[in-house]
């Protein structure tokens, strides 16, 4: 540290003074530089390239054209499991469609549009809750039915990188900013008495989405995605049968895998251009 301070001092008088010998002062200016990197203590703003890109999955030019979709249901076959219910009648489906277009702006990098469409049905048809003669509990409901559809539009950014030389299986993470509207209806039998309650919802997310993708044909790629979280800001308005209304907002930051939200999609990647 010393001596690069002293040559720092000092190198004005050494130039001069090659100069007026006239000795080479490029040489001069030469070894003081190379000392100077050599012994570099400050932090540099030299982009490290780990070369995670080096294999190519999509190019620069391509338009993607591609749908995600994911399918659920909920039945109550298993419920001799839990062993507080008993005579549940429960039969449901949850179905989730997300279109999307991207374009490739420069090699393995996607900006696109999602657009998407979530249904929810759920019918409870009875249900009867049993603690026991000691806990003096028994509760029974009936005629329990709800249904959501919603809609949902998003801008997202995807970067892939291949994981073999051939460009064949690929690793993505994408970063999604999306809106959602949707209306559920809720509706159930208060003793002979029918009741509902219409809701309204209004939802946006900053959403974080890794996956796996593989080439099946030259153009045509199959994907495997899962949700890990992000930030969500919702706002639901609720009306009754007797038109009282109610709303309440909430926001939230979470990351954790959620098993509700893995998707098998299916891309055609157009105007290939030549893999080398």
């Amino acid at each position: 540290m010393k001596k690069f301070l002293l040559l720092t001092l000092l190198a004005p008088a050494v130039l001069s003074a090659a100069a007026g010998t006239g000795a080479d002062a490029s040489l001069v200016v030469r070894r003081d530089t190379a000392f100077v990197e050599k012994h570099r203590f400050l932090p540099t703003a030299k982009r490290i390239d780990r070369r995670i890109d080096r294999n190519k999955f999509a190019y620069k030019g391509e338009v993607a054209v591609g749908i995600t979709a994911s399918y659920g249901t909920i039945s109550s076959d298993d419920t001799d499991m839990m062993l507080i219910l008993d005579h549940i009648n429960l039969d449901g489906t949850m179905a989730q469609v997300n279109p999307f277009v991207g374009y490739f702006y420069r090699d393995n990098s996607m900006v696109g549009l999602r657009l998407g469409y979530r249904h929810m049905g759920v019918g409870l048809g009875s249900l009867e809750v049993d603690l026991g003669s000691q806990n003096d509990l028994d509760i029974a409901l009936d005629n329990m039915d709800y249904t959501g559809n919603a809609y949902s539009f998003g801008l997202f950014h995807r970067s892939y990188t291949g994981i073999d030389p051939k460009g064949s299986f690929g690793l993505f993470a994408e970063l999604e900013l999306s809106g959602m509207i949707g209306r559920s209806d809720f509706s159930y039998l208060s003793g002979d008495t029918p009741k509902s309650t219409h809701s309204k919802s209004f939802k946006m997310n900053i959403s974080f989405n890794p996956g796996v993708a593989v080439y099946i044909f030259p153009n045509v790629c199959g994907t495997l995605s899962f949700g890990l979280g992000g930030f969500q800001y919702s706002k639901i308005d609720q009306t009754d049968q007797d038109g009282k209304t109610g709303s309440r907002t909430a926001s939230k930051m979470r990351f954790r895998l959620n098993l509700a939200n893995i998707n098998v999609g299916m891309t055609v990647h157009l105007w290939n251009k030549k893999r080398e």
